[in-house]
């Protein structure tokens, strides 16, 4: 149509965005059909959009091979190898989630470390998972335990399978519940939460995707801290990535 009516021949981009669509739709098998039937080279953007719609959906197969295409195209490049991993770890497969960690390490393939920031008084502040580096740390910690309750309350349920650990009983829930709590998206949102007046947007970005966690609790923490006993405070909280 794009080429019949407007007189615009399909790019690689343009498929790329139909890929994702499909892929968001969970039209996976159409998505698969289009990478395999386009008359562009599809090229790492195409396979990285249905390896992200597997994870959304959790097909493992599927992303075994989006992955396999991808790592092809960039063998160096960490996102194929990281997202095959989370996957398995969404799956249980925790074979496969080692073998994919050392061909990580056989390639000397560096995972780019994640991390959040946010803008208080024209100064930044950035966070990493476990961070406990950062002056205002232990007022942190208290403040996401006493927001962890009240989310709860609201109806959040922690989702252990970001915690990214094998459930084998090595590590307790109550454990692998901290390990979530003091993920960098939530640490930053806690500190400027802490440290802005009433009534001011938030706005944390972060250098990877967001984990599914997160994105789930930060809407629970923006709702509760616009309705909660210390009402009408934050009208938003964005993180960008």
């Amino acid at each position: 149509m794009m080429k019949e009516e407007f007189g615009i021949e399909p790019e690689a981009e343009h498929y790329s965005c139909m890929i994702d669509m499909f892929g968001r739709a969970g039209k996976l098998g159409e998505a698969e059909q289009l990478l395999e039937t386009m008359p562009n080279n599809p090229g790492s953007i195409g396979w990285a959009a249905l390896l992200g719609a597997c994870r959304k959906h959790g097909n493992v197969d599927l992303a075994v091979k989006a992955a396999h295409h991808f790592i092809q195209m960039e063998p160096s490049n960490a996102v194929p190898y990281v997202m095959l991993a989370n996957i398995y770890s969404n799956a249980g497969k925790w074979e496969e989630v080692s073998m994919v960690r050392k061909l990580m390490r056989d390639r000397q393939v560096k995972k780019k470390p994640g991390c959040s920031w946010t803008e208080i008084e024209k100064k930044i502040h950035v966070f990493v998972a476990e961070d406990g580096s950062h002056p205002m740390i232990n007022a942190i910690h208290r403040y996401l335990e006493e927001m962890s309750t009240k989310i709860k309350q609201a109806g959040y349920v922690p989702d252990m399978r970001w915690a990214l650990v094998k459930d084998d009983g090595g590590i307790g829930e109550a454990e692998k519940e901290k390990m979530l709590v003091h993920h960098s998206e939530k640490l930053a949102v806690a500190f400027a939460l802490l440290s802005t007046r009433d009534g001011v947007p938030i706005l944390v970005m972060k250098n990877l995707r967001i984990c599914g966690d997160c994105h789930n609790a930060i809407k629970y923490i923006s709702a509760v801290t616009r309705e909660g006993d210390h009402c009408k405070r934050h009208p938003s909280v964005s993180l960008l990535h």
